[in-house]
């Protein structure tokens, strides 16, 4: 591991999305969004619901996943996200999207997932 890399983990209830290295980390939390680099001070933080989490690999390969609720923790070597749902964004049909966050009741399931869906494809062409 290169010295300005760290360990990533990100895991929803289903499934362990992501495991392996990272030089930036950034994440949509209930205080904002945050950007973790390696040596970052340890934190705890709540993620927000209909979020994204963008990880950029070791390699320079950036990838975003939509997340709804969780935290977020920072150690010492280690980033763990903790999500209660998390989906890789390669890519998304933002009408399609957009029009199933207009229809869904605010607060609810698919209206978040919409929403996260939208924010992840957003930070993934950045």
């Amino acid at each position: 591991m290169a010295d300005n890399s760290f360990r990533v983990e990100v895991v929803s209830a289903d499934e362990r999305l992501y495991s392996g290295d990272a030089t930036t980390l950034v994440a949509q939390t209930t205080d904002g969004e945050l950007g973790i680099l390696a040596g970052h001070a340890p934190l705890l933080g709540q993620l927000t619901d209909g979020g994204y989490v963008a990880v950029t690999e070791a390699d320079g390969t950036r990838r975003v996943a939509a997340v709804t609720g969780g935290f977020l923790s920072v150690s010492t070597d280690v980033v763990t996200v903790l999500a209660e749902t998390a989906e890789w964004v390669e890519s998304v049909d933002v009408a399609a999207e957009t029009a199933a966050l207009e229809s869904a009741e605010a607060g609810t399931a698919a209206h978040l997932l919409a929403k996260s869906r939208l924010a992840a494809s957003a930070a993934l062409s950045r």
